[in-house]
């Protein structure tokens, strides 16, 4: 299962400022786990919406901040008018309302729009279905969240807490030369294997296990490096290239992290996901570059792809 990264995140992030923010919204919780929070919640207005890693911070003109982080098997579905978040981008089933609606999924991966014949909808706002822990809404956009790994509401200070207790998320900072430093330092001061620590949320926001294995690969480093031994110079490089990968999934809505791609091929990428990554699912098919069959196994829980020549 691939679990929700940091560009996924800032995506739903600006979904939220494109289609609620600056609406009082009608906040629920139809599977009724959310109830209080959704009451504290409904009325008010959205006022801003923010990623910061993986966790998203939705603030309310009160003050009030809903915090959201999908883990495993969360996902948002919106529903009615679903605004194009990057220029000149499709919308992947936006229809205008009251006319039918479709959803569009926004968690462990975007998928296309259903079939017409199976995917509309006959009114709006449509009836939830399954267990939604909360639904946002307006007159004409709908937003439900399910099988969320946390979703709470936070004061100021306590959303704060959160942040501050992240690693620096580049898309999530001003200073990308200062934030590069402070991931040097976390790294670098470490023993534990580099692999481990850049899915550490404390040391770097928004890496997951698809962003770890690449930008290791990318960076021709061995994942199992103790941090203390890995050339500053090449942290720094790593945290660059998380810098350029990131705004660029967030573009395109897509894990794209192999460079050798002129235009047509970053097409068909997009379109097949066997195409988009060096190491990463290959367990055991040839290395893109030297042909040595791709190592896979377990690094603190979970799976890790290497190439154990081009990366020794």
């Amino acid at each position: 299962m691939t679990v929700p990264e940091g560009h996924t995140v800032h995506r739903i992030a600006r979904q939220f400022t494109a289609d609620f923010a600056g609406h009082r919204l009608a906040v629920s919780s139809p599977q009724g786990r959310f109830a209080a929070g959704a009451a504290r919640l409904d009325g008010q207005v959205l006022t801003e919406t923010a990623a910061v890693g993986k966790h998203m911070f939705a603030t309310f003109e009160s003050g009030d901040v809903l915090r959201v982080h999908l883990g495993l098997y969360g996902a948002w579905d919106f529903f009615g008018v679903v605004s194009p978040i990057v220029d000149g981008q499709d919308v992947r089933g936006s229809m205008g309302a009251p006319r039918l609606r479709r959803a569009v999924r926004m968690g462990e991966d975007e998928r296309e729009p259903p079939s017409a014949e199976g995917g509309l909808v006959a009114s709006f706002p449509p009836d939830p279905v399954g267990a939604v822990r909360v639904r946002l809404a307006t007159e004409e956009s709908v937003a439900d969240l399910r099988g969320p790994s946390a979703c709470e509401v936070l004061d100021p200070s306590e959303a704060q807490a959160v942040v501050d207790r992240l690693g620096p998320d580049p898309a999530s900072t001003d200073d990308l030369d200062a934030a590069g430093q402070v991931v040097v330092e976390r790294i670098t001061s470490r023993g534990v294997a580099v692999g481990q620590l850049l899915m550490d949320q404390s040391v770097v926001a928004g890496i997951g296990n698809i962003y770890r294995a690449e930008l290791l690969f990318r960076a021709r480093l061995d994942p199992h490096t103790p941090g203390r031994r890995v050339p500053r110079e090449v942290v720094r490089a790593i945290w660059d290239d998380w810098a350029v990968l990131l705004p660029d999934g967030i573009r395109t809505g897509a894990m794209l992290t192999r460079e050798d791609l002129d235009e047509d091929g970053r097409a068909r990428a997009i379109a097949d996901t066997t195409e988009r990554h060096w190491v990463y699912g290959r367990g055991g098919l040839p290395c893109r570059v030297c042909g040595t069959p791709v190592v896979v196994e377990e690094m603190a829980g979970r799976k890790l792809y290497f190439c154990p020549v081009c990366q020794r």
